[in-house]
């Protein structure tokens, strides 16, 4: 595992309940301020082994990405039992729920 793996997965998993990070702002913390797709991949393939709180990380604009529609409702669905509220179907407001480390 790289350096840089560990370090997201670190991050993602410091992010508190009812709060979020967006894939880029992960990237730039674990040192690739380039690395937001990285972040992806890193999720996608490591959620379930670090027991990770993937449904956190949104992205810039502060929307869900997910296009499978069961996985964004589970995201959805798990963001506002932490007390998030959408603004829009998929939008939240970052200024309301961004965590800064």
């Amino acid at each position: 595992m790289t350096a840089f793996t560990e370090r997201v997965i670190h991050i993602i998993q410091q992010i508190p309940p009812g709060k979020v990070m967006t894939y880029g702002q992960i990237a730039k913390f674990a040192g690739s301020p380039r690395g937001a797709r990285q972040v992806v991949r890193i999720l996608h393939s490591m959620s379930k082994k670090y027991n990770l709180p993937w449904h956190r990380v949104i992205n810039a604009k502060g929307e869900i990405s997910i296009k499978d529609e069961e996985l964004f409702q589970v995201q959805k669905m798990s963001l506002e039992s932490e007390g998030i509220m959408f603004k829009s179907h998929n939008c939240i407001s970052l200024e309301d729920y961004l965590y800064q480390p």
